[in-house]
């Protein structure tokens, strides 16, 4: 399943919070967008899930428009795993995860033999079936980080996209995560979007990066490509050292100094 993103414009007021996103995402592929703190990661995946209606351009799902779809085909083809889940009622982890089967249901209607193998499903590609009868607010932050992407996944989207996935995740807990992400797109063929600001992490485990700069696409490639000396000064501006590290396939980037000016 293609995803295809071409052109998106987004305001808030009259602020311009996006210009000119385009890029494409294959299945089976996992792309992190990368950026400093206001240059539109969060406001992209709001955009690409129609939570929020660009001003121009367009999403296509294999090459259709998702702007003539329902909320509920919508939900039906993409999964999202917001940033800091919250809810004020003590739900079982199993409960949360069975959510995920409300876009395939009609109003009123139950869930049947087939939603129940969805939330089995889910529940096993993530290890959370032993979480089944806890209640979400006595998980630990990666039970419930875990919890929340088999709700998604519940869902059977062809496309996730996540918002910062390991925020607040103790170091163990974030490999964890990602490792899953990872796992998913390769067993399970599916189109991985997420947004991260840990640049090691998003390199070490995304095929692609997606480096935004106040809206617009700075650059766009291989974690090679993308985090190089030259991107961290212009956007970041700071001063690096990239380290890639070939027997574990991962980078290390060393912060020197601040750019003289921000520039």
């Amino acid at each position: 399943m293609r995803l295809k993103v071409s052109n998106i414009d987004f305001y808030y007021d009259s602020i311009k919070a996006l210009e000119n996103v385009t890029f494409e995402v294959n299945e089976g592929e996992l792309l992190g967008i990368i950026g400093p703190n206001g240059s539109g990661k969060t406001t992209l995946l709001r955009c690409i899930n129609r939570a929020l209606k660009p001003k121009v351009g367009t999403v296509l799902i294999d090459g259709r428009d998702i702007s003539k779809w329902g909320r509920k085909e919508i939900a039906r083809e993409i999964g999202t795993v917001p940033q800091g889940f919250i809810t004020s009622f003590p739900f079982t982890a199993f409960d949360i995860v069975l959510m995920g089967r409300n876009p395939h249901l009609d109003r009123f209607s139950r869930e049947g033999k087939r939603d129940l193998a969805a939330v089995k499903n889910a529940m096993e590609l993530t290890n959370t079936q032993h979480l089944a009868e806890r209640r979400i607010d006595e998980l630990s932050g990666g039970e419930r980080q875990r919890v929340i992407i088999a709700r998604a996944l519940a869902q059977e989207p062809s496309v996730l996209l996540l918002d910062e996935p390991t925020l607040h995740l103790d170091v163990n807990h974030q490999l964890e995560i990602l490792g899953l992400l990872r796992a998913l797109t390769c067993q399970s063929r599916l189109t991985v979007v997420l947004v991260s600001h840990d640049l090691n992490l998003a390199a070490r485990f995304c095929d692609r990066l997606m480096l935004l700069n106040s809206g617009k696409v700075h650059s766009i490639g291989t974690p090679d490509e993308v985090l190089t000396q030259e991107n961290m000064r212009q956007v970041y501006h700071v001063n690096t050292e990239v380290r890639y590290h070939s027997l574990t396939r991962s980078y290390n980037i060393v912060l020197l100094s601040p750019t003289n000016g921000g520039g």
